[in-house]
Order: C-alpha cells, then sequence, then structure tokens
C-alpha cells in the first residue's frame, strides 16, 4: 500500500493493522516523518517511510521495483501539527515567520513570494485557492503593505487581511482564515501536484 501523505503515520498503522504486508509512505515535512518513524518503528521492514513528495511516487515507486500497488490514499491539507508549530508560519494564531512551505528544506518561503507578486496575481490566488469574496481589496492591501514595509510575521499578514476585509468582530471564521488557505495551497502548489 502507499500512503501519499503519511503525516504522523495514522493511517499507515492502521493500514498495517489491518493486514497490510507493507505500506511506503511519503511526506514533504520531515518533522512528520520523523514523528511517523517514532510511531511505526515497531512495525519494523513493514512500513518504510520516504521524503518525498506524493508527486515523485512512479520515481519513489520505481526505485524500489515496485510496479504497482494493492491500494493508495492521500490526506491532503494542513495537519494540526503544522498549524501548531508558529515556526512553520501556517496559522495566525501564533506569530511566525512568511514560510509556509510543507517541506521546509526546499522551495519558497511565502515570504519571498510575497514580496514579488503584483496585485493581480495575488488577488487571483486569494479567489482561486480561498474563495475570498474580499479578494481585490486584500490583495491591494497586502502589496500596499509590502511596498512599505516587507510583512514579515504571520500575525502582521493576518491584521492587514482582517482590515482590508472590514475589520471589525466576525461570526464563524476568523477573516484572514481563507486568505491563509489560499496562501498556504500557493505556495506548495497543492493543486498542480494532483
Amino acid at each position: 500500500y502507499l500512503d501519499c501523505t503519511v503525516g504522523l503515520g495514522g493511517h499507515a498503522a492502521a493500514l498495517l493493522d489491518a493486514g497490510a504486508g507493507r505500506v511506503i509512505g511519503l511526506d514533504r515535512d520531515p518533522a512528520a516523518l520523523a514523528h511517523a518513524a517514532a510511531r511505526l518503528r515497531a512495525l519494523g521492514a513493514r512500513a518504510e517511510l520516504v521524503h518525498a513528495d506524493y508527486r515523485s511516487v512512479a520515481d519513489v515507486l520505481g526505485a524500489r521495483g515496485v510496479a504497482g500497488v494493492d491500494g493508495a490514499l492521500a490526506d491532503l491539507g494542513v495537519s494540526s501539527m503544522q498549524l501548531d508549530d508558529a515556526a512553520r508560519g501556517f496559522s495566525f494564531r501564533h506569530d511566525g515567520p512568511l514560510d509556509m512551505r510543507m517541506d521546509p528544506t526546499s522551495g519558497t518561503t511565502l515570504a519571498d513570494r510575497l514580496a514579488d507578486v503584483d496585485e493581480a496575481t495575488l488577488a487571483a490566488v486569494l479567489t482561486e485557492f480561498g474563495e475570498e469574496r474580499h479578494a481585490r481589496r486584500i490583495a491591494r492591501a497586502i502589496v500596499t503593505a509590502q511596498a512599505h514595509r516587507p510583512l514579515t510575521g504571520t500575525a502582521e499578514l493576518a491584521s492587514v487581511v482582517r482590515r482590508a476585509s472590514g475589520g471589525g468582530e466576525w461570526r464563524r471564521i476568523d477573516p484572514a482564515t481563507r486568505t491563509f488557505q489560499a496562501l498556504r495551497i500557493w505556495v506548495n502548489d497543492e493543486l498542480g501536484g494532483l
């Protein structure tokens, strides 16, 4: 079996407990792989973990001489472990750097992307990946803030987004939620990977 986003190893452990002979687990996040390795250690060689993006599944399987699998799963999106780690920059609950990379060892950080993005592109990102109804206003506010002084943290970015979306109190979700989702998807090219 193939677990394309092994995360903390919960699905892989369930597959192995249910009788799978072997699970190859991929993840872009080295921290998640370390947790999964600790969780799956007792299962020995039946669980093989690989630091890789699910886009490279053919290469991973080919390198192991695996021509096909009996099943595959992918639990997409951000994990609570990533959200809870302020240093990863996925959440505005705790201030952290503007990073948002699933694999912090490669790719371009959110801070670097925001330094070069134009308003129209950013508005399109917020609309397409976040279904943000205030995308144009938020994009304009982010680009304007960046022009004065580069944004450095998630709390600062969330504040800009809240002001641009009307500020005040919200009833269901924080006004920055959709923007942060869209930016995460953009930074990691999550839909392109599918």
